[in-house]
């Protein structure tokens, strides 16, 4: 696997753990991939419920929460560490003047288009920008947009296709459609990234349902510089969420594996289960809504809180809540360490080239 730069930093290994939230992926699996020369991503998303530093205020708590974790980050490695936040929150603006000020090495911003997001930078910062796109129209006009607004553009692109976790860029009735594949949408995107180059290299990578090395070596090949893949760290010790949550990737087969509508406006995937059951026959609407931390979500016409429903599951309450997961999640076999998973996806990249050579 080819080491490749983002900006004037040196990606020694070319995967990218997802952003998971809430509370997946924090400090913890974010060091250790970063540990292993990757790019470890800390996700914001819900961060205000893991710090109750001051009652009742969730925003000022995001803002605390967001700094100790990457506090407690640099503790543990001098590796790349990311933060992942969504378009779609209420206190976006918040999590990236944070991740700014603390001097986060890159932010994805995907969950919608972050048009405004080089308007954060201030003239000392060195925090690098990658957007998360799921189109090459995406990526162009996000590219122009920024262009023309702010003269930068990105440092690098993660294009996600249909088969990943959480929240998709795509129509529902778009998820199956070939020409919306990730391995479509790779080269096109690059494609993108290639009309800026006398001004700027702009890496892309690809992400969603990358399941082992073979996958890893396919999308380099299509032209991405790099992977970026969150289901597959779930299952690690060193992952953030509660050892129940992980068995439920565990326990999961194929069929489990299902399209959702989130209260985020757009169609999600997750695993099945008795939360989801609850949610189709209506009982789990919410009363109110203490938190605001979606921009597009109006409580009275939800079916439940997604904040507290992805919270109690990362906290191993799976019948208040459900784990969003890729479409390869169900393969997932045993807790291993992240130094293991990594070993085995460099192993299978080596068999994979040498099988194609």
């Amino acid at each position: 696997m080819k080491p490749f730069f983002v900006g004037n930093i040196k990606v020694e290994l070319p995967i990218i753990q997802g952003g998971m939230g809430v509370g997946v992926s924090l400090s913890g699996l974010a060091s250790a991939v970063a540990n292993e020369g990757g790019i470890g991503v800390i996700s914001c998303a819900g961060i205000g419920l893991l710090y109750k530093q001051t009652p009742g205020d969730y925003l000022k708590n995001s803002i605390f929460g967001l700094k100790e974790e990457l506090r407690k980050a640099r503790e543990k490695t001098k590796g790349i560490i990311g933060v992942n936040i969504m378009v779609a929150l209420t206190n976006f603006a918040d999590m990236v003047r944070t991740a700014i000020a603390e001097k986060a090495d890159i932010i994805f911003a995907g969950a919608g288009l972050p048009l405004d997001l080089p308007s954060y930078l201030t003239p000392d910062s060195k925090t690098l920008l990658a957007p998360i796109v799921s189109s090459a129209r995406a990526a162009k006009v996000l590219c122009e947009k920024w262009l023309s607004n702010y003269r930068y553009l990105p440092d690098m692109i993660v294009v996600e296709g249909p088969k990943a976790g959480g929240h998709l860029g795509f129509k529902p009735e778009l998820l199956e459609d070939e020409n919306q594949s990730l391995e479509q949408l790779v080269p096109e995107v690059v494609k993108v990234a290639e009309q800026y180059s006398s001004q700027k290299a702009i890496p892309v990578v690809a992400a969603g349902g990358i399941a082992n090395g073979e996958d890893i070596r396919r999308f380099m090949q299509l032209g991405a510089a790099g992977v970026q893949m969150g289901s597959i760290f779930v299952t690690t010790h060193e992952c953030d969420a509660s050892p129940v949550f992980k068995q439920a990737y565990i326990d999961s087969r194929q069929k489990d594996i299902m399209i959702i509508q989130s209260p985020v406006g757009m169609p999600g995937r997750a695993i099945n289960g008795e939360f989801i059951n609850s949610v189709n026959q209506g009982n789990e609407k919410p009363k109110n809504c203490p938190f605001n931390c979606i921009k597009t979500c109006d409580y009275t016409k939800s079916p439940y809180c997604i904040i507290m429903a992805l919270y109690n599951a990362a906290r191993g309450n799976m019948s208040k809540g459900y784990a969003f997961a890729g479409a390869n999640a169900y393969l997932a076999e045993k807790i291993s360490s992240v130094h293991e998973v990594i070993a085995q996806l460099k192993s299978e990249f080596a068999l994979a080239v040498v099988k194609n050579s």
